[in-house]
């Protein structure tokens, strides 16, 4: 079994989050700022390096303005073949 940190789920999540930051305009470092970490938080996350737990996600949802309730949905659309058996 994979370790979970590989799951595609997470991968998922971690490129639509990318997807939505560039859609809002900003840079890693512009959302860093925002939450108040270094830039690096962001591309950890982002490459896939780190998880983000559902407290760091809101945050992340937060700065970057979108809805979580909007985002958690796309999440829940994905294709059935996109998740794990």
């Amino acid at each position: 079994m994979a370790h979970p940190i590989h799951d595609r789920r997470y991968r998922q999540l971690a490129a639509l989050l990318m997807e939505t930051r560039k859609q809002r305009g900003l840079l890693q470092q512009d959302l860093a700022e925002r939450l108040g970490r270094p830039q690096s938080f962001v591309s950890k996350y982002e490459s896939g390096a780190r998880r983000i737990d559902v407290i760091e996600l809101l945050d992340i949802l937060r700065a970057l303005e979108a809805d979580p309730h909007e985002f958690i949905d796309r999440i829940r659309n994905l294709p059935l073949a996109a998740l794990p058996r």
